[in-house]
């Protein structure tokens, strides 16, 4: 895509705190609404883990105007498609539609921001669908191992848990508690609402004002204070269970996004693993020429082996993972990948390297920013991870990159007093 398609944002804030996103795109018939709001598993206490994504799920089953899958079948009567998903850091429902039919979306945000039902029936169902979805994660080895790994990696930082939150939450949490989570951070303040696609700014502008200006503003969220203390001790990880192979999981503490260091551990990890779109949703496909792809998979170390970063509001993980075959050496396994690392602390990435990594990463970009759901979903990431202006710079800053800020932000991080490094063990026989 030529130039930067993040150059022409309007922004607007509603007297009731609300922000207002608003990108104008007339190449085809069709708008994308995201509504954002600041709570995800950040926001979670001890005890009530979870609950977060369990609101989200509550918030598809109704109000008492659009009985549960009445929003559904009028989204999909007019060829559109919507959902909804929570995250660490925010939670974020969508629907992209023809222009002439945005007014559903807008007018059910609105209403299911202030009018949810909660229905006492649904919430019980809810719980098992949810407890049921967790039990089919707890079979996946890799899940396990993530989660594990995860909370080894924390002590005081509620990043510490999955989003999913730990069973024994979900069988106590009760509606009331639900209710309250609801009622505190899905409010005007805590939002902002993007649009992008085919429409006049003013006149949208107004439309959202229409649904949204007369819901109050609800209370002030409550800060998360908790920060994570610098880790003084490598930590390791190990489980068993049934499986055709064993998983390595390596996590090292990251950086948040708005830290000067991020997009030279955005190009490191283009050089590890191959450039990646917009982390933590964007695609990639340059890993076979990458190094942690030579140094393991062509060497017949390991079956795969991948990198990943995410863009935070707190410092969160930077995890490097493998698959390796019971009969493969898992102590070199384990060694190679922290000779990749020293490597990168020691030596700085030639240019012609970071040239490449640098190339792919920005053509990911450009390649992820492509339709109208994904810049309006940008677009919203963005102001919740950092602000719109590290979007907007975002090729920029990364074409500006060194090799030597490469160097300095390895040396940062990857000391082996800040690693938690983590394995399932498939069981033999199993």
């Amino acid at each position: 895509m030529a130039g930067n398609p993040f150059a022409s944002i309007v922004t607007h804030r509603l007297e009731n705190g609300l922000t207002l996103l608003l990108l104008e795109r007339h190449t085809a018939p069709v708008i994308s609404f995201w509504l954002w709001y600041g709570v995800g598993s950040r926001n979670e206490t001890p005890g009530r883990t979870g609950i977060s994504h369990w609101v989200e799920h509550m918030l598809f089953k109704g109000t008492p105007t659009h009985p549960p899958g009445t929003y559904d079948r009028l989204i999909q009567r007019e060829g559109g498609h919507f959902n909804g998903m929570t995250w660490v850091d925010w939670t974020t429902f969508y629907a992209t539609l023809p222009a002439e039919r945005i007014h559903l979306a807008v007018e059910m945000e609105a209403d299911r921001m202030q009018h949810a039902l909660f229905d006492p029936e649904e919430v019980e169902k809810e719980r098992s669908v949810i407890l049921a979805e967790r039990e089919g994660n707890e079979n996946r080895p890799g899940y396990m191992l993530r989660e594990q790994v995860q909370a080894a990696s924390f002590l005081a930082h509620p990043y510490g848990h999955m989003v999913i939150g730990w069973k024994e939450d979900l069988r106590r949490i009760t509606r009331e508690e639900l209710l309250a989570h609801y009622r505190t951070y899905y409010t005007p303040q805590n939002a902002v609402a993007v649009v992008v696609g085919d429409f006049q700014t003013q006149t949208m502008m107004a439309q959202v004002e229409e649904a949204f200006g007369h819901i109050p503003p609800g209370p002030e969220p409550p800060p998360v204070w908790a920060r994570e203390p610098e880790p003084r001790a490598a930590r390791r990880v190990e489980l068993t269970g049934p499986g055709g192979a064993h998983y390595l999981l390596i996590a090292f503490q990251s950086l948040s996004a708005r830290d000067p260091d991020y997009f030279p551990l955005v190009a490191l990890m283009a050089v590890l693993d191959g450039a990646r779109g917009l982390p933590p949703f964007g695609g990639g496909g340059l890993g076979r020429a990458a190094r942690l792809y030579r140094a393991l998979v062509n060497s017949g170390l390991a079956v795969s082996v991948h990198a990943s970063m995410a863009a935070t509001v707190d410092p969160y993980l930077v995890t490097i993972s493998a698959t390796v075959r019971p009969d493969q050496d898992r102590e070199q396994v384990e060694s190679r990948i922290l000779a990749e690392l020293e490597r990168l602390q020691e030596e700085p990435v030639s240019p012609e390297e970071l040239a490449r990594a640098i190339q792919g990463a920005r053509a990911m970009f450009a390649y992820g920013s492509e339709s109208i759901s994904n810049q309006a979903m940008w677009l919203g990431f963005a102001h919740m991870a950092a602000d719109i202006s590290w979007l907007q710079s975002y090729q920029e800053r990364l074409a500006q990159v060194t090799p030597e800020a490469i160097q300095q932000v390895a040396q940062r991080l990857f000391h082996p007093h800040r690693r938690v490094i983590g394995w399932y063990l498939a069981e033999a026989g199993a």
